[in-house]
């Protein structure tokens, strides 16, 4: 097939040209409506892994199109394009600068999967231009984002849902309504985990930007750095300057199904224990972590993840256990096992067909489904299964593990604003630098 690299112009961006705030972006009046067909014209922007499950689910909708697939890499953009043509039939435009892609009044609806510290300020652009926005968790790089994306919901007035997709498992919606009904008596305890073994990123060297790469756009809000060679396109994850470690890029998902079950909201404490252990490289984040939230009525959650070194007894990828005082419920992307309170079996549950848990594709049937919800919200307006009004108080407990275990001690929390109280240290990580003239605005 042939590629559309000779397509892809590169981007450069002036510094006069790119304030956030000031990007000057289609009127009300020309924002798309749906036509009476309800027809669902969509764009990716960032295409190299997750985005591939985005595609699989828009696909499966036969009332719904993507016109562009958006990556600031060539080489992912080639690969990605034949890839495309293989599993849906054909090759959306490609774009390498996201906003050409907003002014477009023929889009409807935007999935962003780019590195976390663009999730926000894009999301934040995307509505200003009239789209409603499916954003990956985490749906902020920090605190401060956090709050503007929901303020930028509410004043916009589109739809936004976060990929924490076992919002939208059956086994897991059984689950939480059997909660409510009182089958494990009154529930205390959210038990969730991550193990993987992922390797050494090394220690960086820094060499020339790939020609292949506009490194300006992929940095965006974040301050400028030099280019190493252990960032992109997956390990930015474990940097500060652009992600949020594992609490955000695994531990939302449990995290959000913990907090679901048990009825809870911001915390009243947040103790983290924790440390980079396995290797000495570049990685910025503690590898191992304990998280302990307390909430009202003497209720609490736990996460612990093993980013490196296989949690043992050993168990799979990911999980859920939530805890009541007449039995317990063990939950993952694909089922629901009830146990009485000795732990002998009830009741046990599967979804349809699997969805993966530890790869970073993450794709399975629980996209489709969370998917087709964002798609039912804005044709029918439906009730979002993960909408951001919520799912950013999952994103906020995250920051908030990250902030205890920076701060080295247990955090008192404003349940009300997420905010810390009497603690300065902790508070410095509420917001974070931006390049100048990148800053997310209202």
């Amino acid at each position: 097939m042939t590629t559309r690299r000779s397509f892809i112009k590169k981007t450069t961006v002036g510094t006069a040209a790119v304030t956030l705030g000031g990007m000057a972006m289609p009127s009300k009046a020309h924002a798309n409506i749906l036509g009476a067909n309800d027809h669902i014209n969509c764009a990716i922007i960032g295409v190299r892994s997750r985005a591939k499950a985005h595609i699989k689910a828009i696909n499966a909708d036969s009332n719904s199109k993507i016109l562009y697939n958006c990556d600031v890499d060539d080489v992912i953009i080639e690969e990605h394009n034949v890839w495309c043509q293989k599993n849906i039939g054909y090759v959306p435009k490609v774009e390498k600068d996201f906003r050409k892609i907003l002014e477009d009044k023929d889009i409807d609806a935007v999935f962003i999967a780019t590195p976390e510290h663009w999730h926000a300020p894009m999301a934040i652009l995307a509505l200003q231009a009239g789209k409603h926005v499916y954003v990956e968790k985490p749906c902020s790089h920090n605190p401060h984002e956090n709050g503007l994306l929901v303020e930028a919901r509410k004043k916009y007035g589109k739809k936004v849902q976060m990929g924490n997709q076992q919002r939208s498992a059956k086994t897991s919606i059984n689950a939480i309504k059997d909660i409510r009904e009182g089958i494990i008596g009154e529930v205390f305890k959210g038990e969730a985990y991550y193990s993987n073994n992922r390797d050494s990123i090394g220690i960086g060297k820094k060499i020339d930007v790939p020609n292949t790469l506009d490194w300006e756009m992929w940095q965006g809000p974040a301050p400028r750095t030099d280019y190493k060679d252990n960032i992109h396109p997956y390990n930015w994850h474990w940097f500060r300057n652009w992600g949020t470690g594992e609490v955000h890029n695994n531990g939302t998902h449990e995290i959000d199904i913990c907090r679901w079950a048990l009825g809870v909201d911001l915390p009243e404490t947040v103790t983290s224990f924790g440390g980079n252990y396995t290797y000495q490289d570049d990685w910025e984040f503690v590898d191992n972590q304990q998280v302990t939230y307390t909430f009202a009525n003497n209720k609490f959650i736990t996460w612990t993840g093993h980013s490196r070194v296989i949690l043992k007894p050993e168990r799979p990828g990911r999980g859920i256990t939530i805890y009541g005082t007449k039995g317990s419920i063990q939950l993952d992307r694909n089922f629901y096992k009830l146990f009485d309170l000795q732990g002998n079996p009830i009741k046990f549950e599967f979804e349809k067909s699997t969805s993966t848990t530890t790869n970073t594709m993450g794709e399975g049937i629980l996209d489709v489904s969370h998917v087709a919800n964002f798609f039912e919200a804005i044709r029918k307006d439906k009730s979002l299964h993960a909408d951001i009004n919520d799912a950013s108080i999952s994103t906020m407990l995250c920051h908030l593990g990250n902030m205890a275990q920076d701060a080295g001690e247990t955090l008192k929390i404003d349940t009300t604003s997420g905010k810390v109280l009497n603690n300065e240290k902790a508070m410095k990580n509420w917001k974070r630098e931006y390049e100048p003239g990148w800053e997310p605005k209202l």
